[in-house]
């Protein structure tokens, strides 16, 4: 008998894992809060730039639908604000990536991929999922997974404080998608703005419903000067409160920005969150089991854009372990062990991610200045946001990176 399967959420890992699980011969149970219709017409979820391994996932599956109409991002550049001459720039470069990210808006992806599981024959349920649904799921199913990022039911989810440095949100965060933006040359890439003190902002192109467009992302230290989206209460006001980041600290940003609008009405979305790792395994009033997978139990801060990422492997690690599993009971050992070899992977990503959410120590000042000087240095952190455990040892060994900054400038002598 083909195993029964429950998927509670419908983004990035849930629809992946389902259509993956489908492909394989497994009965899937797929629960959304929200029709495909719904998520269409609602306000955008996320910023979702997928480098080249995450998105390997997708092809290995054949859900890799937008590679010919979704705009390429070919690289990532860094700059940093002189503090005092503005419009004047202390840390500038760009480096290409071995192979391009791309940024489909999940108001395209997720009902897309909802149509498909349910054309091939997917059982999709639309309900709100709290525990009395969650016994039922698993009374019926030889295994249920969590795959959404929020509500009551993730929240119940025991948080791993050790491995959870930060228990308040440590950015405000802000979306903002435009058309109009003239492009970067000679290559389109991430253009990430690190403000001391204030905040970040990056921008790079995507696709959207109405066809291509960018992506603003804004994350303001709290309280601070990009902590003012509370007040911007229609989407012009969104929009006009993105501009004035712009023109205040990144001229050259705002000078990219005097054609845009809004891609469309719900094309904004601000709020903020604590980055959070939970312990994966939730143990019912029954006694059975949920297992938690993606953003139920690893949310990164998006500073890093690791967040779709993280889901497209993470569902990589659970769908390689269900399908060698064999049939045989899922119980705590087997998810604990299934999570900590996806956390072998995650770990490292919590770990950058959360680095950049602090002031950064003087050897990280130091490296991304020297990739001014180094295109091979740059080139070894742009293409580290594919596979962020190749920032390790030398993201946070201050003598690891020292050894490798004088390695990289001598090759650029």
């Amino acid at each position: 008998m083909s195993q029964r399967i429950a998927i509670v959420g419908a983004g990035q890992s849930g629809l992946q894992m389902a259509l993956g699980l489908q492909a394989r011969g497994c009965r899937v149970t797929l629960l959304s809060n929200r029709t495909a219709d719904q998520i269409r017409a609602g306000k955008v979820m996320s910023s979702q730039c997928m480098f080249d391994r995450a998105l390997q996932t997708e092809r290995d599956l054949g859900l890799n639908w937008w590679d010919d109409t979704c705009p390429p991002v070919e690289g990532i550049g860094l700059a940093v604000p002189h503090p005092e001459l503005r419009g004047e720039k202390v840390i500038d470069w760009a480096a290409p990536l071995h192979r391009p990210a791309q940024a489909v808006d999940q108001r395209l992806k997720m009902p897309a991929w909802m149509d498909a599981f349910v054309a091939r024959g997917g059982d999709l349920r639309i309900v709100d999922v709290g525990l009395d649904e969650l016994e039922t799921l698993t009374s019926e199913h030889d295994l249920v997974l969590l795959a959404a990022g929020k509500g009551e039911i993730v929240s119940r989810f025991e948080r791993d404080a050790a491995r959870s440095p930060f228990n308040t949100p440590q950015r405000a965060l802000a979306l903002t998608y435009v058309t109009g933006m003239a492009p970067r040359t000679p290559f389109s890439r991430v253009c990430f703005n690190l403000i001391p003190g204030v905040g970040e902002y990056f921008v790079f192109p995507a696709l959207t419903l109405s066809g291509p467009c960018e992506i603003m992302v804004f994350e303001g230290v709290p309280g601070g000067d990009m902590d003012r989206w509370s007040d911007a209460r229609t989407p012009e006001a969104h929009l006009e409160e993105s501009l004035r980041i712009l023109r205040t600290y990144l001229p050259w940003e705002a000078e990219r920005c005097e054609r845009i609008a809004l891609t469309d009405a719900n094309g904004i979305l601000s709020g903020r969150f604590a980055p959070t790792v939970r312990k994966p395994v939730l143990t019912l009033p029954s006694g059975r089991l949920v297992f938690g997978m993606a953003d139920a139990v690893v949310v990164n801060d998006p500073i890093t854009g690791q967040g779709s990422n993280n889901a497209a492997k993470c569902c990589k690690v659970y769908l390689d372990a269900i399908l060698a599993h064999e049939g045989r009971p899922y119980d705590a050992g087997w998810m604990n062990a299934t999570f900590e070899r996806y956390w072998q992977y995650a770990g490292d990503v919590v770990n950058w991610t959360n680095s950049l959410l602090t002031p950064p120590p003087p050897h990280i000042l130091g490296l991304l200045g020297a990739a001014g000087q180094s295109p091979s240095l740059a080139s070894r952190i742009a293409n580290g946001f594919d596979n962020p455990p190749d920032f390790f040892p030398w993201w946070t060994d201050p003598i690891a990176c020292q050894q490798l900054i004088d390695q990289q400038l001598a090759k650029a002598a």
